[in-house]
């Protein structure tokens, strides 16, 4: 598993930044339900270390997976940061007692916010931060963004974030986010069988925007398909793999930030980087989004 592997899948911008398209998503760090510690801490520092050794440089993460214990493992495992490297945290949530996932798009939430992510990932400034719309929990759902972007925006001039992207939105709050800030990124739930993006996507990619899909296989209840089976079988490839490997091939402007809390299935990810889907493949594939 080499830098070589992971330039596969090529490159994208982020900001000021241009990372490698196939990067890696902290959330799976966390304890069950990512709240409290991991089992096994070493094994996550070690995941950790592997994905940057392994030419990884744009890390996906946030202070309310924990809470703060993503973020602390982090630091502890690659502090001081690789120059190359791209931290991407997000805001909006809290986490109570019980490990509900609770909105936090006050003012005052979201600079605490900012702050308990710098002190937790040791750093200054935040490269980019993704406003987590929370009006629904388990979605996006309409509602103007003005009042929780603006503050986010505020945090900006103070030189607090450099970047600003949006999680869990609609296309009507990115139309007026855009109209607020400059965003460098949307991170929604997108996957082969859930492709209410589809549209959204080609107009990100036209405006030189990432889409960073979450959720690849389904999220926590995984994809069953015949269909991705029967070409994971005929590829010799992983179901994760495959998934991964279609959004690589989807658009120029996908970054994929598959989670792990192994090692070995580290190295499973980053192989989908060299993976090509051929046209067969592509078409059988294309039966997850009929039955979906």
């Amino acid at each position: 598993m080499t830098s070589q592997d992971i330039a596969a899948a090529g490159t994208f911008r982020l900001g000021d930044r241009t990372v490698n398209r196939l990067g890696y998503g902290a959330m799976q760090l966390a304890g069950k339900g990512v709240f409290g510690p991991p089992k096994d801490t070493d094994a996550a520092l070690a995941v950790l270390r592997a994905a940057v050794d392994a030419g990884v440089n744009h890390i996906d993460t946030s202070d309310f997976y924990g809470p703060h214990i993503t973020n602390q493992l982090i630091r502890q495992a690659l502090h001081p940061y690789v120059k190359d490297l791209t931290l991407v945290t997000k805001i909006g949530a809290l986490r109570g007692a019980d490990a509900s996932w609770n909105p936090a798009l006050s003012a005052d939430d979201l600079a605490h916010a900012v702050h308990d992510n710098l002190r937790n990932l040791g750093l200054d400034v935040l490269e980019v931060v993704n406003l987590r719309v929370m009006f629904d929990v388990h979605g996006p759902a309409e509602g103007s963004i003005e009042a929780p972007l603006t503050a986010l925006v505020e945090l900006q001039r103070q030189g607090l974030v450099r970047h600003i992207g949006l999680s869990n939105v609609t296309r009507t709050q990115i139309t007026e986010g855009r109209g607020i800030a400059s965003i460098v990124c949307v991170q929604n739930q997108y996957n082969l069988a859930h492709r209410g993006d589809d549209e959204l996507i080609d107009e990100l990619a036209a405006a030189g925007i990432a889409y960073v899909p979450f959720f690849p296989l389904g999220g926590f209840t995984p994809l069953q398909s015949t269909a991705l089976s029967n070409v994971a079988s005929q590829l010799g490839a992983t179901q994760m793999q495959v998934a991964l490997a279609w959004l690589l091939q989807r658009s120029p402007n996908i970054l994929l930030i598959p989670g792990t809390s192994s090692v070995a299935h580290l190295r499973e990810n980053i192989a989908a980087a060299s993976l090509r889907l051929p046209g067969h493949a592509l078409a059988a594939l294309e039966e997850i989004r009929a039955a979906a």
